[in-house]
């Protein structure tokens, strides 16, 4: 991949205050997911899947210490802003995959970080 007219693909991760979210009345969460669905319509052809994720304190954090499975609740790290979903696109290079989370509708509020998937031949 990555050679003359062959397409990259990015994982745009979104990043926003859950609390924003859950402080939101229902009129503006319907008009938000609106906007979400506005955006998978015009960036259609460059959506390869994504997904919601369910709020951070559900997420489990697993690591192997010393041969030991060790679990724990929440994220490895407190942040302000938590990973609430993603897109992984197709884009012809890295400022493509930036003008599409651009257009995300929760770049307004937190932030998109876009990611080159690497290929392994």
């Amino acid at each position: 991949m990555n050679k003359g007219d062959q397409t990259m693909q990015f994982l745009l991760l979104i990043y926003d205050q859950e609390k924003r979210w859950t402080k939101l009345s229902e009129t503006q969460q319907s008009a938000e997911t609106q906007e979400f669905g506005a955006f998978g319509e015009e960036c259609a052809q460059a959506i390869r899947g994504g997904n919601a994720l369910q709020p951070t304190p559900t997420a489990k954090t697993v690591r192997v210490r010393d041969g030991k499975l060790l679990v724990t609740d929440g994220p490895f790290a407190e942040t302000k802003e938590q990973l609430g979903g993603y897109y992984l696109v197709e884009a012809n290079n890295a400022d493509e995959a930036i003008s599409i989370a651009a257009k995300v509708p929760w770049a307004r509020y937190g932030s998109i970080e876009v990611r080159p998937i690497m290929t392994f031949s």
